[in-house]
């Protein structure tokens, strides 16, 4: 058997009632008393039980955060940033993926009412109605490239039509014009304002120039068949812009494996500049997205919910800033001579 709670108490000569306010914060003992049974619990090597430290606090000191996929690059920076502020508030974090999954999203969702303090939410499936049917009402929320009609929830999104703009601005700068590009995972918002940006700007930017969209899923695989698509295209474009990094990756892999260089008979440019990035040869041209940020700056808009100081003003959508960055594979003497 552990260490229990009435153990502390019985060696540092108090009651049950003070060791647990000393332990948790809480007024009622004075200092000398907080300080003796703190040193008696670490002596005795005491572990507060958790499940019964939130039934009186009311608190579990647990995050959840539900992604539609925790594999690639994106997400592992994500998880990255959500997981180190939680660390700096004294949090853990709890992750679950709907694999763009409704049903999936909804299960998560129920699993973890009651096992988290606050929840932040990545999710296509996640409109009005659905948090409505899913979330347990008060439950501190807060949504990530996930916008609602309706501001009922702080949200934090990425500029991905901004992103996307300068992207295909660069490209037409550069001296290309058959621009092709590749999508996302289907009803997926990211990729609907970034598909978006891509036709508006083609058509402001090089009027007569084609659209030219091919299907992907944000993984590797997706991009390197696109590409393959691409190749074997009579006329060939001369550029491709893909909604994420990984498909612009895989899609470089076809054109070599095509014979072809990149930038000099196809430029490939990206979206989100995970930390791969810059290390692919060549270099990826990408929208620097600051996903860890993103990550960070979601979890403390969750913790001013949790601690009661937001100032009843509606709840804010902020909009993260992308940039433009430029590399290698975007890069020839066509595009120097411009």
């Amino acid at each position: 058997m552990g260490v229990t709670i009435k153990d502390v108490a019985r060696e540092a000569k108090v009651s049950v009632a003070s060791v647990s306010r000393a332990l948790n914060g809480g007024s009622g003992v004075t200092a000398e008393t907080m300080e003796r049974v703190r040193e008696v619990a670490a002596r005795l090597r005491y572990i507060p039980h958790g499940a019964a430290r939130s039934l009186i606090t009311r608190r579990t000191h647990t995050i959840g955060a539900l992604l539609p996929d925790l594999y690639g690059e994106f997400f592992s920076e994500l998880i990255r940033g959500i997981d180190l502020a939680a660390r700096t508030h004294g949090l853990q974090l709890l992750v679950s993926s709907s694999h763009d999954g409704a049903a999936e999203a909804a299960t998560a969702m129920h699993a973890m009412q009651g096992r988290v303090d606050g929840l932040l939410v990545m999710s296509p499936h996640a409109d009005a109605a659905f948090l409505r049917q899913n979330l347990p009402v008060g439950l501190p929320t807060v949504l990530m490239n996930t916008v609602l009609d309706r501001d009922d929830y702080p949200a934090l999104s990425v500029d991905n039509g901004g992103g996307a703009r300068l992207v295909v601005e660069h490209l037409i700068d550069a001296g290309y014009r058959r621009i092709a590009f590749i999508q996302g995972p289907a009803k997926n918002h990211d990729v609907a304002e970034r598909e978006q940006a891509y036709r508006d700007t083609l058509a402001k930017r090089a009027p007569g120039s084609e659209a030219i969209v091919l299907p992907g899923d944000f993984n590797e695989e997706s991009g390197y068949r696109a590409g393959r698509q691409l190749v074997a295209m009579h006329p060939r474009p001369d550029a491709v812009f893909a909604a994420n990094d990984m498909m612009a990756i895989g899609c470089m892999a076809a054109i070599r494996e095509a014979g072809l260089r990149i930038p000099e008979d196809i430029a490939v440019a990206g979206f989100d500049d995970v930390p791969m990035a810059r290390y692919v040869s060549p270099a990826l041209t990408t929208v620097g997205v600051r996903i860890a940020e993103l990550g960070k700056a979601a979890l403390e808009q969750l913790m001013t919910q949790i601690e009661g100081r937001h100032d009843g003003t509606p709840p804010a959508h902020i909009r993260m800033p992308a940039d433009l960055m430029i590399r290698a594979s975007s890069t020839n003497e066509r595009s120097r001579k411009t």
